[in-house]
């Protein structure tokens, strides 16, 4: 099986939209059931190219050219002392849990996060019992930093989620000479 990892693109709608209509698969996110074509074709639109200036991001991994995992850093606010902070929202298939497209996902966001972007600070949030997502952040260096009690109505239910961030491991320096 070969993993192909690109940019997202708006012509991605269609699989994302089926991806995202999964219970398995939404109730693991803070999406909506019954997401339309349409609203993912808009999510994605500013995503190929990004508006200037931005380092919001969004990587498709496509398995026999169809977008099988989705994951996005996406800024906290227009509030300048937090520019240096984004939020992480990652999604796989269920079909494909478990065959490393998240552990791709991820390691392809962090290195542009560390290399290229000037981010220092990445935020995500988790439902508590997501045993195989907090696993996989805290593979790569994510860390809880507490729990919101009751934060997401999930099938019915007020549900917790761990709040997780990681910071650069090597932030930049400016040369000494």
């Amino acid at each position: 099986m070969t993993l192909i990892l690109r940019r997202a693109k708006a012509s991605d709608a269609a699989a994302i939209a089926e991806q995202f209509s999964d219970p398995d698969v939404y109730g693991g996110t803070l999406q909506m059931p019954f997401p339309s074509e349409e609203l993912w074709a808009q999510r994605l639109a500013g995503n190929n190219p990004p508006a200037a200036g931005s380092s919001e991001i969004v990587l498709a991994v496509l398995i026999d050219d169809k977008p099988v995992g989705l994951a996005g850093l996406h800024s906290v606010g227009a509030a300048v002392r937090r520019r240096h902070a984004m939020s992480l929202g990652i999604t796989v298939s269920r079909a494909h849990q478990g065959q490393g497209v998240g552990n791709a996902l991820m390691a392809a966001l962090l290195d542009y996060a560390d290399h290229w972007a000037q981010i220092l600070r990445i935020e995500l949030t988790v439902f508590h019992d997501n045993q195989r997502a907090i696993r996989l952040y805290e593979r790569h260096g994510f860390a809880p930093e507490g729990r919101f009690k009751a934060y997401a109505l999930r099938g019915g239910e007020y549900t917790d989620v761990l709040a997780m961030a990681r910071l650069h491991p090597k932030p930049p320096r400016l040369p000494t000479d």
